[in-house]
C-alpha cells in the first residue's frame, strides 16, 4: 500500500510502499479517507514526543476517518505501530472507532476531533470550567485556540478573553464568541494593564495556555500582581502547548502571592470522558456550531507539506 513512511527521526516522511496491516484480536482494518497533519504528528516524527515510534520505518499519523469492511464511516484512533493513519489502510482498535455524523464531510471529520476534543477536555475535564466563569485563551489564533474560544462559550463561560500576537487574526475571534482581546505583540510593560482591562471586575478563573514561553511569564506575573490576583476564586491554569517556548522562568513569589494552580493536560483521560467529548464535538460540528479551516494535500505530496507552514489551517492528507 502507499503510505507516508518515516525512515529517520528528524526527517520528513516519504511517500513510499509499506506492507499492508493485518488485524489482530479486537482490531479492524480501516480504508482511510482522510487523516489530518497535526503538531503531534510532527513531534513524533522529530522524535521529541513521549509517544514516538520505538522502531523505524513506521507510518505517520495518529488518527483519521475511513470506512470499515461493512461500509460504515468512522473516526479512528489508537493505531498499532508501525502503522499510522497516513496510508491507504490502517489498523485500529475497534474500541476506538466512532461513527461519523452523516452531515460531516471527511475533511472536517478528520481535522476537527484532535484539536476540538483537546480544547473540550482542557476546559471541562482539567480546568473544571463552571458556567459564568471567565476564561483566558492564551494563543487563541491557532487552530486549537480558535476552537477553544468557541467551546468555552458552548460550555457556558461568562467571559472569554482571547490573547495572541496577530491583531488581524484576533479581530476575527469576536464572531466566535470572544468578549475581549489582548495583543501579545505590544510592549511587554503594557500587557498587564491590557489583561486587567480585558478581564474586567470578574478576573480570570481559567487559563488555557497553548504557548508557554515568555507570554506565559508575562501573564502569570500580571495575574499575580497586587490588585489583579484571582478575585474570590482560584485561577486554574491548564498548560497545553509550547508554541512560544518549552520553558519559563517562574519566580516563587508569583505562586505565593496568588491563588494560581498550574495543571497539565494529564495525557489520555478516562475513556468515557474522551468518548463524551468526541461525541459532543462531532455533534456541534454537524450542527454548524464548530468548524475548522482545512486544506487538502495528496498523500504523494506529504514530504513537501511536512516542511511547510499551514498558515492557520489544518492540512488533511488524502490517500
Amino acid at each position: 500500500m502507499n503510505a507516508a513512511v518515516l525512515h529517520t527521526f528528524g526527517q520528513p516522511p516519504r511517500y513510499s510502499q509499506f506492507p499492508e496491516p493485518v488485524a489482530g484480536e479486537g482490531e479492524v482494518i480501516v480504508r482511510v479517507c482522510a487523516a489530518s497533519l497535526k503538531p503531534v504528528d510532527r513531534q513524533m516524527a522529530a522524535g521529541s514526543h513521549y509517544a514516538k515510534a520505538r522502531q523505524l520505518p513506521a507510518v505517520c499519523g495518529t488518527d483519521g476517518v475511513g470506512t470499515l469492511e461493512d461500509g460504515s464511516r468512522v473516526f479512528f484512533g489508537v493505531t498499532r505501530a508501525p502503522y499510522g493513519s497516513m496510508a491507504q489502510l490502517a489498523v485500529a482498535s475497534r474500541a476506538f472507532c466512532f461513527p461519523v455524523p452523516d452531515g460531516l464531510d471527511d475533511e472536517t471529520a478528520a481535522a476537527l476531533p484532535n484539536p476540538g476534543v483537546s480544547a473540550w477536555l482542557s476546559l471541562s475535564f482539567r480546568a473544571r470550567l463552571e458556567p459564568g466563569e471567565s476564561v483566558l485563551i492564551l494563543g487563541a489564533t491557532g487552530v486549537t485556540g480558535r476552537l477553544a474560544v468557541k467551546i468555552a462559550k458552548l460550555l457556558g463561560a461568562g467571559r472569554v478573553v482571547a490573547a495572541g500576537r496577530s491583531a488581524e487574526a484576533l479581530g476575527h475571534l469576536y464572531e466566535l464568541g470572544a468578549d475581549a482581546l489582548v495583543r501579545l505583540d505590544i510592549p511587554e510593560q503594557e500587557i498587564g494593564d491590557a489583561l486587567a482591562s480585558a478581564a474586567g471586575q470578574s478576573g480570570i478563573q481559567v487559563v488555557i495556555d497553548y504557548v508557554w514561553g515568555r507570554p506565559a511569564e508575562l501573564i502569570l506575573g500580571a495575574l499575580a500582581r497586587k490588585g489583579f490576583a484571582a478575585i474570590g476564586a482560584e485561577t486554574r491554569w491548564v498548560q497545553v502547548g509550547e508554541g512560544a517556548g518549552p520553558t519559563i522562568s517562574l519566580p516563587a513569589a508569583v505562586l505565593r502571592s496568588s491563588a494560581i494552580s498550574i495543571l497539565g493536560t494529564a495525557g489520555i483521560p478516562p475513556r468515557e470522558k474522551m468518548v463524551d467529548a468526541l461525541q459532543r464535538v462531532m455533534g456541534h460540528a454537524a450542527a454548524g456550531d464548530l468548524r475548522v479551516d482545512t486544506e487538502r494535500i495528496a498523500l504523494a505530496d506529504v514530504e513537501q507539506a511536512w516542511q511547510s507552514e499551514s498558515r492557520g489551517r489544518r492540512w488533511v492528507v488524502i490517500p
